[in-house]
């Protein structure tokens, strides 16, 4: 919160109260009743743009915003500073995805964890604006894309069926933990070169997995590198004490004859999930999801700012209303299949936003079903995350994954502009949001169900998984083909990831 400087009334020494008379008598007031924050009279008494301002230091008197003046004609500075940031999101999940798919998972996430680690700290002394720009894009696309993406897609490909939701849906558990620290740090230092450090600092927990993780085995089996990942799952199940004894001789055998079947996929890449037709409907099916998801997910995150109350607060609520959120997913995901829920959970999480649109700003009422809305589209995100990792093959899961992160930062990126639109309609922002969340829930409805259905490994896979499935064949009965053809299974009972519920 912000407004003019008075000269004659503001000094270095005292600020004037923002009620007090002097103040009112030098500040327009806009519509709402409110001080004006870029305009002030002039001894003419007419309004001109004022070239200073007071900021409200009731809970924080160092920011980025405040240093830098990004109010009123250079507002456009700080949504500029979010949109870089999801853009470097976007480029790292377009750049490294495909790299996680050809170098490996763990390589790609152990050179992020130490970049982003560097960065994150660093950006904290950059002192100027066009180059906070730089480190800063640098910064997403080695941290959110980099280290987030490969991870994510390593821990549902080294589980088997019957763990893939709940290790899925707990990996997001942490993108809450992080909200609530983000509100918790913020609110204990106020120092903001102290506060990007303690931030940056956090990424110390990503480096010991250098040591300690694994390669995905179903990364290293679709490589051709059977050996590598045979002795993986050997000792997931030594861990689990469990007494099975893989036949490593006839597993690496089948995998050299499966490796020399596939050769040229090995090399498969983005453009592969384009080539075939059903395929390519699923991929532009769920990109438009990652894409609402997004959208909503960001624009109710930033209306934050706009509810009442202490915002570090409000932050910690919307991160903690996750959880909730994360167990339902948990417990009805098995039950009541990825398509129907993700699809009705963002219809609601949509339609929330639209209607508190139409609500007073700051009533209780309001709150409530921005928070209500936030936890729908948290639920339908954590979601998408297994499900865009059960529905493509493994050649290309990491580089489908990353092109869904890829428009999940694009509407991020956008967010933050559109939400520059409530200068001509305040409604116009959410009303967005809410209009592409209903459309995408919709369009899920035409999506395959991926629940006790075993993950694809190769694109023909890919291509025969879910063909002619979708929730109105299903509702009507009609018999749809959900999974690729029995004999296209073998490499999943190869690797026993299939059944490593069984120990591991």
């Amino acid at each position: 919160m912000d407004r003019c400087w008075v000269e004659g009334v503001d000094t270095n020494e005292t600020i004037a109260s923002w009620n007090s008379t002097e103040i009112l008598q030098s500040i327009p007031l806009t519509l709402t009743g409110g001080l004006h924050n870029c305009l002030v009279y002039n001894e003419d008494n007419d309004t001109e743009a004022c070239t200073k301002w007071v900021y409200d230091s009731k809970y924080r008197t160092s920011s980025r915003a405040i240093e830098w003046d990004l109010v009123c004609d250079q507002r456009w500075k700080g949504a500029l500073a979010q949109t870089i940031y999801m853009l470097g999101v976007f480029t790292g999940a377009v750049y490294l995805g495909g790299l996680a798919d050809k170098y490996g998972r763990k390589t790609v996430f152990c050179w992020s964890s130490v970049l982003q680690l560097i960065l994150g700290v660093g950006v904290a002394f950059i002192p100027e604006y066009w180059s906070f720009l730089v480190g800063t894009f640098f910064y997403a696309l080695f941290g959110s894309a980099g280290a987030y993406i490969p991870a994510f897609v390593l821990t549902m490909e080294i589980v088997g069926p019957k763990k893939r939701t709940t290790c899925g849906v707990a990996f997001q558990c942490a993108f809450a933990v992080g909200i609530m620290l983000v509100a918790g740090w913020g609110a204990l230092i106020d120092n903001r070169v102290l506060l990007q450090v303690v931030y940056g600092l956090h990424s110390v927990i990503l480096i010991p997995h250098i040591w300690i993780m694994d390669e995905s085995p179903r990364w290293l089996w679709a490589q051709g590198r059977a050996k590598e990942a045979v002795d993986i799952v050997q000792k997931a199940l030594k861990c689990n004490k469990s007494d099975e004894v893989l036949d490593r001789a006839e597993l690496v055998s089948k995998g050299r004859v499966e490796a020399s079947k596939g050769s040229e996929e090995q090399c498969a890449g983005l453009i592969d999930l384009f080539k075939t037709p059903n395929l390519r409907i699923k991929t532009i099916n769920i990109c438009l999801a990652w894409f609402a998801n997004s959208l909503v997910y960001y624009g109710l995150t930033l209306s934050t700012g706009k509810l009442e109350g202490n915002p570090y607060l409000i932050t910690a609520v919307f991160g903690l209303v996750e959880f909730p959120s994360y167990a339902f997913v948990i417990y009805f995901l098995d039950v009541w299949g990825r398509r129907a829920l993700m699809s009705s959970m963002m219809i609601i999480g949509g339609g929330a936003c639209v209607v508190a649109t139409f609500l007073p700003s700051g009533s209780m009422v309001s709150t409530v079903i921005v928070i209500g809305g936030k936890l729908f589209i948290a639920g339908s995100f954590a979601i998408i995350y297994n499900y865009s990792a059960e529905l493509f093959p493994t050649v290309v899961r990491n580089s489908a994954i990353g092109l869904g992160s890829m428009f999940a930062r694009l509407s991020g990126a956008l967010t933050p502009l559109i939400t520059l639109l409530d200068s001509f309609n305040p409604k116009i922002p959410a009303v967005t949001f809410g209009f592409v969340a209903l459309l995408s829930g919709f369009l899920c409805l035409f999506l395959p169900e991926t629940m006790n259905q075993p993950m694809p490994q190769s694109l023909n896979d890919g291509e025969n998984f879910g063909r002619g499935d979708n929730c109105f064949g299903s509702c009507l009965g009609k018999k749809s083909n959900k999974t690729y053809a029995a004999d296209e299974k073998t490499s999943e009972a190869m690797v026993p990831l299939g059944d490593m519920s069984k120990g591991a």
